[in-house]
């Protein structure tokens, strides 16, 4: 007669290596055809199981061990983004998973479709274009301020949107638009802005804003990054070298930056670690 595991057969596996709660588990899968109502039945009756969104977990999968995570999460962002926060967020999550390797891709448009699909983890920016069906979180919030060299005449004297109105402005723009929120708050009052160059991110209208006379429009955290995260003002606190940060004299909405992804990794462990460390990150950097 065969030897059971553990009493000497050549299996290698004792009674206490196998957990008969997994195969209850399974049989309730099997039966329900569905991970929802089998997570619905078994809630409560096996406290090895958890209920996760969509999935059933143990306690192991649903709480993940970073440090013996390997893994590559790809983060889809623009470069202002990249540039300012992907040195703390590798150093971070470096720190906690060193098995974990990082694809920081470029974002030249709000396409869904690579979330969709799977080649993007983590989207980062505004929520108002993206997919329905996408989760958000966010992170911070941002707004939009202009930026000159130092000892611009833009810096002589009070500003007002005529004088705004009346420089010249480089603009970023991923798809070449050469109007946005600043332009609507203008023309309500009857002014349109001089623009004379767009560029295709906020790091490119800032240099060439550094080299010339022109008025780079870009969010706070892209110029006074350093400064936003000590608390201090936003007006004339340039962060970039060679420039200096101004108020704009119209009001535009708010920026709410957030990550985005999609529904399915709800119940990925290990992707709902990696959201979170990105979120702590973030937050504690603005």
């Amino acid at each position: 007669m065969p030897s059971l595991p553990g009493e000497g057969g050549s299996h290698g596996l004792t009674k206490t290596a196998i957990d008969l709660n997994l195969l209850t588990a399974l049989d309730v899968l099997l039966a329900e055809r569905s991970v929802t109502r089998a997570a619905g039945r078994l809630a409560g009756r096996l406290p090895v199981l958890v209920r996760e969104a969509r999935a059933v977990l143990t306690p192991a999968a649903a709480d993940p061990d970073p440090a013996s995570l390997a893994r590559t999460f790809t983060i889809r962002a623009n470069e202002g983004f990249v540039s300012l926060f992907a040195a703390a967020i590798v150093a971070a999550i470096t720190q906690e998973a060193p098995l974990v390797r990082l694809r920081f891709a470029p974002k030249p448009d709000k396409d869904a479709r690579p979330l969709r699909e799977g080649p993007i983890d983590i989207e980062v920016g505004t929520t108002g274009a993206s997919a329905p069906e996408m989760r958000s979180q966010m992170i911070f919030r941002d707004r939009f301020i202009a930026a000159a060299r130092h000892g611009h005449p833009v810096f002589d004297g009070v500003m007002t949107p005529q004088r705004y109105a009346a420089c010249g402005h480089v603009v970023a723009s991923r798809r070449g638009a050469m109007t946005g929120p600043v332009d609507a708050a203008l023309r309500a009052i009857g002014l349109e802005r001089r623009i004379v160059a767009v560029v295709p991110g906020f790091l490119d209208a800032l240099t060439v804003a550094r080299r010339s006379d022109l008025v780079a429009l870009v969010p706070q955290s892209c110029l006074l990054h350093g400064q936003v995260a000590h608390g201090q003002g936003a007006h004339g606190q340039g962060a970039a070298e060679g420039l200096q940060g101004f108020d704009l004299p119209v009001t535009t909405p708010e920026l709410a930056i957030s990550l985005m992804w999609h529904p399915r990794l709800d119940a990925d462990p290990a992707h709902r670690w990696f959201r979170q460390t990105l979120m702590a990150v973030c937050r504690k950097m603005t």
